[in-house]
């Protein structure tokens, strides 16, 4: 895996503008080594200096460091690219966003959302990140969040609309935002956005993609028109409504919330998450994903994993083709696109078409025999062994997991 020679494709953007600020710095350090976003130590071939000519009279790079005396040591550590720091330490006004964060962690939603808050904020303004609950994420500065308002509560826990729109009047009252913005999705985003449009007593624009100086643009008609409006206050975006923010990295300072959060008697009682068969869940709404590809033998150990993972299944075409699954399982453009949180391809080598049906995944996990594959290449995690050894080593042990737990609960 160490061995494979990746691109980065936002280093040579850098290095091909020479009006971004981090391009002299790439200069300065010859852009040999560096460190990816998933931790993989990336090499740029065309840079290294060392290496020897073939018999053809062309220059050939070195690949075993016998020239440098590296043979059989594995690189040790590289520098990453220190990200410039942008600090608001007097804000003229905030950009509210309330992201869905499910699991946790900030999703592409949240991040494309946090991405056309920056837009909004310019330079004087400053994107404060509304959070309810506990939260697992660690990379708030890189995408592009100023400062942190948590709250936390029982109140808050689980699915309670009425108190989160309290909570968030409590903000209103004290940073009065110049914008709110949320997710119009289904995670919770779009109905907290309605709420406190009609809390608030504005009229939102749902359903944006775009938003260009004054104006914004929604999608209306089922899709198919497109609704111009003045930018209110209140926007309820959807997906790819703007670029991520990548070039820059924000303070992401706490702050706490003075004003006094109203209380009412809550008219929903939230009775908790229902069990759901993962076979019957839709695989573009599945959150987790068992994939399997040509490199199957066991099928039905395959379907034994899921059943134990409780993963939703999933295909590639010539696992379909070949009868192993039926055709609402291929995963691919061809078949299904899929934003799984997390996607466990076993078997899969890695069409394009395959690949581009898992392109808005989070985390791809990749299981084959083939360390040079296109499945490998594309996986954040990769495990190189026969499918069938490691299927039935991941049942033991979940299975050892689980009753040990339910040892412990006794």
């Amino acid at each position: 895996m160490s061995d494979i020679i990746r691109r980065d494709p936002r280093a040579e953007r850098i290095a091909r503008n020479r009006l971004h600020p981090l391009h002299a710095t790439l200069q300065q350090q010859g852009q040999t080594t560096w460190m990816g976003p998933n931790g993989v130590i990336r090499k740029n071939p065309h840079a290294i200096a060392a290496g020897f000519i073939g018999p053809a009279g062309i220059k050939r790079i070195d690949r075993s460091g016998a020239q440098q005396g590296t043979a059989g040591k594995r690189s040790g550590s590289s520098e990453a690219v220190q990200l410039p720091l942008h600090v608001v330490a007097q804000p003229a006004f905030y950009i509210a966003v309330v992201p869905d964060m499910v699991g946790g962690r900030l999703g592409s939603h949240d991040k494309d959302l946090l991405g056309l808050a920056n837009r909004l904020a310019g330079s004087g303004g400053a994107v404060v990140a509304v959070l309810f609950g506990d939260d697992k994420e660690a990379a708030f500065d890189n995408a592009g969040v100023d400062r942190i308002l948590r709250i936390q509560g029982e109140a808050f826990d689980g699915y309670a609309p009425e108190a989160r729109v309290l909570a968030l009047s409590a903000v209103e009252s004290q940073l009065a935002p110049r914008h709110w913005l949320l997710p119009d999705s289904r995670s919770g985003g779009g109905e907290l956005g309605r709420r406190l449009a009609a809390k608030l007593g504005e009229r939102p624009a749902t359903r944006v993609w775009q938003v260009d100086g004054e104006q914004c643009s929604g999608r209306a008609g089922a899709g198919r028109e497109d609704l111009v409006r003045a930018t209110p206050r209140l926007i309820l975006a959807a997906a790819e409504c703007a670029e991520p923010v990548s070039e820059t990295r924000h303070e992401a300072r706490p702050i706490e919330l003075q004003a006094n959060i109203a209380r009412s008697l809550p008219r929903i009682e939230d009775l908790g998450a229902v069990a759901v068969d993962p076979a019957q869940i839709p695989m573009a709404e599945a959150e987790f994903i068992l994939s399997g590809g040509n490199g199957v033998k066991d099928w039905a150990l395959f379907h034994e994993a899921a059943r134990v993972l409780g993963a939703t299944e999933g295909a590639s075409r010539v696992a379909v083709d070949d009868g192993h699954m039926p055709r609402n399982r291929q995963v691919g453009a061809t078949g299904t696109w899929v934003t799984a949180r997390v996607y466990l391809a076993v078997g899969i080598s890695g069409a394009i078409q395959h690949l581009q049906g898992i392109g808005a995944c989070d985390k791809v996990v990749a299981v084959n025999m083939d360390p040079g594959c296109d499945m490998i290449k594309r996986a954040d995690l990769s495990v190189i062994g026969d499918s069938g050894a490691i299927l039935a080593a991941l049942i033991e042990r979940i299975t050892a997991y689980r009753q040990g737990g339910a040892r412990d609960a006794a």
